[in-house]
Protein backbone atom coordinates (compact mmCIF):
# COMPACT_ATOMS: atom_id res chain seq x y z
CA UNK A 1 0.00 0.00 0.00
CA UNK A 2 1.54 3.32 -1.02
CA UNK A 3 1.84 5.86 1.50
CA UNK A 4 1.94 8.81 -0.87
CA UNK A 5 -0.74 11.59 -0.54
CA UNK A 6 -1.04 14.63 -3.03
CA UNK A 7 -2.71 17.74 -2.17
CA UNK A 8 -3.61 20.89 -3.78
CA UNK A 9 -3.39 24.02 -2.55
CA UNK A 10 -0.77 23.89 0.28
CA UNK A 11 0.71 27.02 1.00
CA UNK A 12 -1.92 28.25 3.47
CA UNK A 13 -5.01 28.08 5.31
CA UNK A 14 -6.72 24.55 5.59
CA UNK A 15 -4.05 23.13 3.01
CA UNK A 16 -1.63 23.61 5.09
CA UNK A 17 -2.45 21.88 7.87
CA UNK A 18 -3.48 19.21 5.49
CA UNK A 19 0.17 18.45 4.77
CA UNK A 20 1.38 19.11 7.88
CA UNK A 21 -0.63 16.65 9.52
CA UNK A 22 -0.40 13.97 6.41
CA UNK A 23 3.41 14.25 6.92
CA UNK A 24 3.30 13.89 10.81
CA UNK A 25 0.99 10.86 10.07
CA UNK A 26 3.66 9.00 8.08
CA UNK A 27 2.57 10.45 4.72
CA UNK A 28 4.80 11.27 1.75
CA UNK A 29 3.12 14.30 0.79
CA UNK A 30 3.29 16.38 -2.66
CA UNK A 31 2.30 19.83 -2.54
CA UNK A 32 0.99 21.00 -5.79
CA UNK A 33 1.11 24.70 -5.54
CA UNK A 34 0.74 27.55 -7.64
CA UNK A 35 3.68 29.81 -6.12
CA UNK A 36 6.95 27.55 -5.86
CA UNK A 37 8.53 29.82 -3.94
CA UNK A 38 5.78 29.61 -0.91
CA UNK A 39 5.68 25.83 -1.17
CA UNK A 40 9.19 25.79 -0.27
CA UNK A 41 9.21 28.43 2.46
CA UNK A 42 6.05 25.86 3.65
CA UNK A 43 7.81 22.45 3.06
CA UNK A 44 10.63 23.76 5.59
CA UNK A 45 7.96 24.87 8.42
CA UNK A 46 6.79 21.26 8.06
CA UNK A 47 10.33 19.75 8.38
CA UNK A 48 10.79 21.62 11.42
CA UNK A 49 8.04 19.74 13.18
CA UNK A 50 8.75 16.68 11.21
CA UNK A 51 12.30 16.35 10.50
CA UNK A 52 11.11 12.73 9.51
CA UNK A 53 8.93 13.97 6.95
CA UNK A 54 9.26 13.26 2.84
CA UNK A 55 7.49 16.44 1.20
CA UNK A 56 7.58 17.06 -2.63
CA UNK A 57 6.89 20.21 -4.26
CA UNK A 58 5.30 20.31 -7.95
CA UNK A 59 4.15 23.51 -9.61
CA UNK A 60 0.31 23.60 -10.52
CA UNK A 61 -2.04 26.37 -11.68
CA UNK A 62 -5.30 24.66 -11.72
CA UNK A 63 -6.65 27.11 -13.80
CA UNK A 64 -4.80 26.08 -16.92
CA UNK A 65 -4.98 22.97 -18.00
CA UNK A 66 -1.72 22.93 -19.54
CA UNK A 67 0.06 23.37 -15.97
CA UNK A 68 -2.31 20.72 -14.09
CA UNK A 69 -1.27 18.43 -17.49
CA UNK A 70 1.98 18.83 -16.55
CA UNK A 71 1.72 18.30 -13.01
CA UNK A 72 -0.22 15.06 -13.22
CA UNK A 73 2.66 13.87 -15.29
CA UNK A 74 5.19 14.68 -13.56
CA UNK A 75 3.59 13.09 -10.26
CA UNK A 76 3.00 10.47 -13.01
CA UNK A 77 6.88 10.20 -13.02
CA UNK A 78 7.79 9.88 -9.78
CA UNK A 79 5.12 7.67 -8.53
CA UNK A 80 4.16 4.84 -9.12
CA UNK A 81 1.21 4.57 -6.65
CA UNK A 82 -0.52 7.21 -4.77
CA UNK A 83 -2.72 6.41 -1.25
CA UNK A 84 -4.22 9.80 -1.17
CA UNK A 85 -5.48 12.63 -3.51
CA UNK A 86 -6.89 15.59 -1.62
CA UNK A 87 -8.30 18.22 -3.87
CA UNK A 88 -8.08 21.26 -1.29
CA UNK A 89 -7.08 24.65 -3.48
CA UNK A 90 -10.14 26.79 -4.42
CA UNK A 91 -10.67 30.50 -5.62
CA UNK A 92 -13.41 32.99 -6.28
CA UNK A 93 -13.25 35.75 -8.07
CA UNK A 94 -14.52 39.01 -7.71
CA UNK A 95 -15.53 40.36 -11.02
CA UNK A 96 -15.74 38.48 -14.39
CA UNK A 97 -12.44 36.65 -15.73
CA UNK A 98 -11.85 33.86 -18.00
CA UNK A 99 -8.83 31.36 -17.74
CA UNK A 100 -6.03 31.16 -20.32
CA UNK A 101 -8.44 28.27 -21.99
CA UNK A 102 -11.62 30.46 -22.04
CA UNK A 103 -13.38 28.83 -19.22
CA UNK A 104 -15.16 31.56 -16.11
CA UNK A 105 -12.04 31.68 -13.86
CA UNK A 106 -13.75 30.19 -10.66
CA UNK A 107 -15.29 27.15 -12.39
CA UNK A 108 -12.04 26.66 -14.35
CA UNK A 109 -10.18 26.33 -11.12
CA UNK A 110 -12.65 24.67 -8.80
CA UNK A 111 -13.87 21.95 -11.09
CA UNK A 112 -12.21 21.65 -14.23
CA UNK A 113 -8.78 21.66 -13.05
CA UNK A 114 -9.55 19.04 -10.36
CA UNK A 115 -11.11 16.62 -12.49
CA UNK A 116 -8.15 16.58 -15.14
CA UNK A 117 -6.39 16.18 -12.32
CA UNK A 118 -7.78 13.22 -10.86
CA UNK A 119 -8.47 11.37 -14.12
CA UNK A 120 -5.21 11.69 -14.94
CA UNK A 121 -4.11 10.70 -11.76
CA UNK A 122 -6.69 7.80 -11.34
CA UNK A 123 -4.84 4.75 -12.11
CA UNK A 124 -1.92 5.65 -9.77
CA UNK A 125 -4.75 5.80 -6.63
CA UNK A 126 -4.08 2.02 -4.87
CA UNK A 127 -7.20 0.13 -5.69
CA UNK A 128 -8.50 -0.95 -3.15
CA UNK A 129 -7.64 1.69 -0.07
CA UNK A 130 -7.43 4.61 -2.22
CA UNK A 131 -8.95 8.23 -1.30
CA UNK A 132 -10.01 10.94 -3.30
CA UNK A 133 -11.25 13.98 -1.14
CA UNK A 134 -12.79 17.05 -2.10
CA UNK A 135 -13.05 20.25 -0.34
CA UNK A 136 -16.23 21.37 -1.33
CA UNK A 137 -18.43 23.92 0.68
CA UNK A 138 -22.12 24.64 2.11
CA UNK A 139 -22.25 26.94 -1.04
CA UNK A 140 -23.02 24.16 -3.20
CA UNK A 141 -26.73 23.96 -1.63
CA UNK A 142 -27.98 27.24 -3.80
CA UNK A 143 -26.24 26.62 -6.64
CA UNK A 144 -27.32 26.12 -10.10
CA UNK A 145 -25.32 24.67 -12.97
CA UNK A 146 -25.16 26.58 -15.80
CA UNK A 147 -23.14 24.70 -18.04
CA UNK A 148 -23.64 27.31 -21.05
CA UNK A 149 -22.15 30.01 -19.47
CA UNK A 150 -19.26 28.77 -18.77
CA UNK A 151 -17.14 29.37 -21.85
CA UNK A 152 -19.45 32.36 -22.54
CA UNK A 153 -17.10 35.94 -21.82
CA UNK A 154 -20.36 37.90 -22.11
CA UNK A 155 -22.37 35.67 -19.43
CA UNK A 156 -24.00 37.75 -16.53
CA UNK A 157 -22.15 37.26 -13.73
CA UNK A 158 -22.20 37.30 -9.95
CA UNK A 159 -19.09 36.26 -7.66
CA UNK A 160 -21.62 34.10 -5.19
CA UNK A 161 -23.45 32.73 -7.99
CA UNK A 162 -19.94 31.66 -9.89
CA UNK A 163 -18.66 30.15 -6.56
CA UNK A 164 -21.53 28.57 -5.53
CA UNK A 165 -21.91 26.75 -9.19
CA UNK A 166 -18.60 25.64 -9.12
CA UNK A 167 -18.56 24.24 -5.63
CA UNK A 168 -22.14 22.50 -6.69
CA UNK A 169 -19.70 21.17 -9.84
CA UNK A 170 -17.50 19.50 -7.21
CA UNK A 171 -20.32 17.19 -5.17
CA UNK A 172 -21.46 16.44 -8.44
CA UNK A 173 -18.45 15.58 -9.84
CA UNK A 174 -17.63 13.33 -6.39
CA UNK A 175 -21.21 11.38 -6.58
CA UNK A 176 -20.09 10.39 -10.28
CA UNK A 177 -17.13 9.43 -9.56
CA UNK A 178 -17.91 7.37 -6.86
CA UNK A 179 -20.49 5.68 -8.95
CA UNK A 180 -17.92 4.85 -10.96
CA UNK A 181 -15.41 3.78 -8.96
CA UNK A 182 -17.98 1.62 -6.66
CA UNK A 183 -16.29 -1.58 -7.60
CA UNK A 184 -12.73 -0.77 -7.32
CA UNK A 185 -12.02 -0.28 -4.37
CA UNK A 186 -11.13 3.82 -3.88
CA UNK A 187 -13.64 5.97 -1.94
CA UNK A 188 -14.53 9.33 -3.36
CA UNK A 189 -15.86 11.59 -0.74
CA UNK A 190 -15.93 15.52 -0.09
CA UNK A 191 -17.14 18.16 2.33
CA UNK A 192 -17.77 21.21 3.97
CA UNK A 193 -14.35 22.67 5.89
CA UNK A 194 -16.87 25.87 7.72
CA UNK A 195 -15.26 28.84 7.42
CA UNK A 196 -12.13 29.40 8.22
CA UNK A 197 -10.99 33.25 9.80
CA UNK A 198 -7.89 34.82 9.48
CA UNK A 199 -6.56 38.11 10.64
CA UNK A 200 -8.44 39.86 7.71
CA UNK A 201 -10.88 38.01 6.03
CA UNK A 202 -9.77 37.86 2.51
CA UNK A 203 -12.19 39.47 0.09
CA UNK A 204 -13.05 36.24 -1.67
CA UNK A 205 -14.25 35.27 1.60
CA UNK A 206 -16.55 38.26 2.60
CA UNK A 207 -18.26 37.31 -0.63
CA UNK A 208 -19.01 33.55 -0.05
CA UNK A 209 -19.94 34.09 3.61
CA UNK A 210 -23.06 34.74 3.44
CA UNK A 211 -23.53 31.20 1.23
CA UNK A 212 -21.48 29.39 4.33
CA UNK A 213 -21.86 29.69 7.65
CA UNK A 214 -21.88 32.52 10.22
CA UNK A 215 -19.52 30.13 12.72
CA UNK A 216 -15.52 30.94 12.23
CA UNK A 217 -12.96 28.25 12.67
CA UNK A 218 -8.99 28.51 12.57
CA UNK A 219 -7.56 26.72 9.85
CA UNK A 220 -6.54 24.44 12.71
CA UNK A 221 -9.81 23.17 13.39
CA UNK A 222 -11.08 23.79 9.53
CA UNK A 223 -9.25 20.79 8.93
CA UNK A 224 -10.48 18.35 10.39
CA UNK A 225 -12.89 16.82 8.25
CA UNK A 226 -10.37 16.44 5.32
CA UNK A 227 -7.76 14.56 7.46
CA UNK A 228 -10.96 12.34 9.18
CA UNK A 229 -12.05 11.57 5.41
CA UNK A 230 -8.42 11.10 4.51
CA UNK A 231 -7.27 8.87 7.60
CA UNK A 232 -9.35 7.55 9.79
CA UNK A 233 -10.77 4.17 9.86
CA UNK A 234 -14.15 5.12 10.63
CA UNK A 235 -14.63 6.27 6.92
CA UNK A 236 -12.44 2.83 5.07
CA UNK A 237 -15.09 2.07 2.42
CA UNK A 238 -16.86 4.96 2.98
CA UNK A 239 -17.70 6.40 -0.80
CA UNK A 240 -20.26 8.94 -2.85
CA UNK A 241 -20.63 11.07 0.39
CA UNK A 242 -20.97 14.55 1.40
CA UNK A 243 -19.67 15.79 4.98
CA UNK A 244 -20.09 18.73 7.02
CA UNK A 245 -17.86 20.76 9.33
CA UNK A 246 -18.15 18.38 12.17
CA UNK A 247 -17.18 15.09 10.81
CA UNK A 248 -20.78 14.59 10.00
CA UNK A 249 -22.88 12.91 6.62
CA UNK A 250 -25.32 15.42 5.66
CA UNK A 251 -27.70 15.03 2.66
CA UNK A 252 -26.34 17.36 -0.26
CA UNK A 253 -28.44 19.75 -2.34
CA UNK A 254 -31.15 18.16 -4.10
CA UNK A 255 -29.37 19.20 -7.76
CA UNK A 256 -25.71 17.77 -6.52
CA UNK A 257 -28.26 14.09 -6.22
CA UNK A 258 -29.83 14.56 -9.87
CA UNK A 259 -27.94 11.76 -11.58
CA UNK A 260 -29.28 13.30 -15.27
CA UNK A 261 -26.96 16.50 -13.84
CA UNK A 262 -23.87 14.64 -12.30
CA UNK A 263 -24.10 13.35 -16.02
CA UNK A 264 -24.34 16.40 -18.03
CA UNK A 265 -21.24 18.30 -15.97
CA UNK A 266 -18.92 14.71 -16.61
CA UNK A 267 -20.04 15.00 -20.33
CA UNK A 268 -18.84 18.45 -20.73
CA UNK A 269 -15.91 18.23 -18.50
CA UNK A 270 -14.86 15.51 -20.90
CA UNK A 271 -15.12 17.54 -23.68
CA UNK A 272 -13.89 21.49 -22.63
CA UNK A 273 -10.59 19.53 -20.94
CA UNK A 274 -10.23 17.51 -24.23
CA UNK A 275 -10.08 20.37 -25.93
Amino acid sequence: MSDVAVVTGTTHGIGRVTARELAKAGREVVMLCRDLEAAGHVREAILTEAPQAVIHTVRCDLSSLASVREAAEEVRRRFDRIALLINNAGIVSSWHRMSVDGFELTFATNHLGPYLLTRMLLDRLCDPGGRIVTVASRAHYPGKLRLEQVADPRARYHARAAYAQSKLANVLHTFALARRLATTGITVNCLHPGIVATNLLPRWLQIVKPLISRQTFDSERGARTTLFLALSKEVAGVSGRYFDEFQLEQPASDAANDVSLQEALWEASERWVNG
